[in-house]
């Protein structure tokens, strides 16, 4: 549908709390907390609050592949925050995220707790505490470095572009969804063209680039992003299907992909992980089945 209504922006902005879309009951021009609310602490030093979006997904998919490398102290509490109920304005989480935005990481195991927010800082952070998934130095590091900020940079217009106007917004309009659907086919191009020679995207090893890339894109070319799959044409990107399906069969990808997932099978759903245990014990389907 075209947009037949014409627009001539106001002098001065005013926020209309009206505006619709899915997210409307959250969105706010302001920062800051909107309630008080502590954060849970668990036993663990790595202290993860988020949701299984694909942000959230980088980052419990790399603590799962650092602990499956038999580094003990990736050991962590995964606890949901639950952003359509607004957990993400709540006076704790604002102080471990000023942006309020999911996933917010507190480290507790130093004499003073640090916190690492947006999921590429907190990507980098790991690889370089435990020393895994990222390389050391040089053109390795400079490569894989350069497709983790193209992540950062390139998937707004996925999400905040494409995937709002697309699927989000109250009403379609012709231009915004053209706008945004061109640049994400490009975005797969560069993608595409790029596997094409390559295995991983920062060469012939797995690194956080893959893991920031992989939950974004991977699952848009598997038709699972915003219903788009068609609309797209996401079966011409035959590299970036080659590599996703590699990424997806890795064990540590499909343990990380559960953790505080709140939709889809039952069996896909862990809201809170404390503990490995909790992929045999407390995923959503075991839990309604003991519950009966």
């Amino acid at each position: 549908m075209s947009n037949t209504t014409e627009y001539t922006p106001p002098k001065v902005w005013t926020w209309d709390q009206e505006s619709g879309g899915k997210f409307a009951s959250i969105n706010r021009p302001i920062a800051g907390p909107t309630h008080n609310q502590d954060l849970p602490v668990g036993r663990h030093p790595l202290q993860l609050y988020s949701l299984a979006t694909p942000n959230g997904v980088k980052v419990t998919v790399m603590l799962e592949e650092l602990l499956a490398l038999g580094h003990s102290g990736a050991e962590y509490d995964a606890w949901l925050i639950r952003i359509h109920d607004g957990d993400q304005f709540g006076s704790g989480f604002v102080q471990a995220n000023p942006n309020s935005k999911i996933p917010a990481l507190m480290d507790h195991s130093g004499n003073t707790p640090v916190r690492v927010f947006e999921s590429g800082a907190i990507l980098q952070y790991l690889a370089e505490k435990f020393g895994a998934f990222l390389p050391a130095g040089g053109a390795a590091r400079a490569e894989c470095l350069s497709w983790l900020f193209w992540q950062m940079g390139s998937a707004p217009f996925l999400g905040g572009g494409f995937g709002h106007f697309y699927a989000y917004a109250p009403a379609k309009f012709e231009y915004p969804i053209n706008r945004y659907a061109m640049e994400v086919k490009r975005q797969l191009d560069v993608l595409d063209r790029h596997l094409a020679d390559h295995r991983f995207l920062a060469g012939d090893d797995y690194t956080i680039a893959d893991m920031a890339v992989w939950p974004w894109y991977g699952t848009l070319v598997k038709g699972q992003l915003y219903e788009a799959g068609e609309f797209l044409s996401v079966h011409e990107y035959q590299h970036v299907l080659r590599w996703t399906d590699e990424i997806a069969l890795r064990p540590a990808v499909q343990r990380g992909r559960k953790v505080n997932r709140t939709w889809g099978e039952p069996s896909s759903q862990l809201h809170e992980r404390h503990e490995a245990a909790d992929f045999d014990t407390k995923t959503q389907d075991r839990l309604d089945t003991s519950a009966t």
